[in-house]
């Protein structure tokens, strides 16, 4: 996700139901009930989540596995973490986490690509939020570096599964048998 500011001079703590009145025609999310506002991404990143969601998708799609959403779509961990990961799986077996306004709960699994700016954010701070709500395999794709890698959930704590940097294997323990050449991508 592109730089995510915080919006300026925060006293309130945010909500999902304060998040819903909000039509500024801006992105935002809410961690930990603070309003973060982010700008449109770059074009490197948007080609980035396009390749992604058409790997995953044509996998998920092939097996049944599940839905598998691109952002701009809601993710409602709680009422005061809403976030928008630039891709979402949800397994056909939390299929009731889906709804017309949003997922309401923890996916499955959460892809973010990174810029410069979001670094500290989706390394960090939705690295722990997401092991928090259970999100079962985070990975985190950096196309400036043009590398990915996959973080899957032990223990409380997302640990590294696999990486690869300009080519090699990109392979996930959550969706069983998908497993791609970074090269595709990058």
């Amino acid at each position: 996700m592109a730089m995510a500011v915080l919006v300026e001079n925060q006293v309130k703590r945010w909500t999902y139901d304060d998040y819903c009145r909000l039509d500024d025609g801006e992105r935002h999310e809410v961690i930990d009930g603070r309003l973060l506002m982010a700008p449109a991404p770059d074009t490197w990143h948007q080609n980035w989540v396009g390749e992604l969601f058409t790997i995953i998708r044509r996998h998920v799609k092939k097996h049944h596995l599940g839905q598998t959403f691109v952002a701009p779509v809601d993710v409602v961990l709680d009422a005061t973490n809403v976030v928008q990961p630039d891709l979402v799986f949800v397994a056909a077996a939390n299929g009731r986490l889906v709804e017309r306004r949003g997922i309401m709960g923890a996916p499955d699994l959460h892809v973010e690509i990174i810029s410069p700016a979001s670094v500290q954010t989706d390394r960090y701070e939705k690295k722990a939020l997401y092991a928090k709500f259970g999100v079962k395999e985070y990975w985190i794709g950096d196309p400036a570096n043009q590398s990915i890698e996959v973080l899957v959930l032990k223990n409380g704590a997302h640990e590294l599964f696999c990486a690869a940097s300009g080519k090699g294997r990109v392979r996930s323990q959550l969706l069983a048998g998908l497993e791609f050449d970074l090269a595709e991508i990058v």
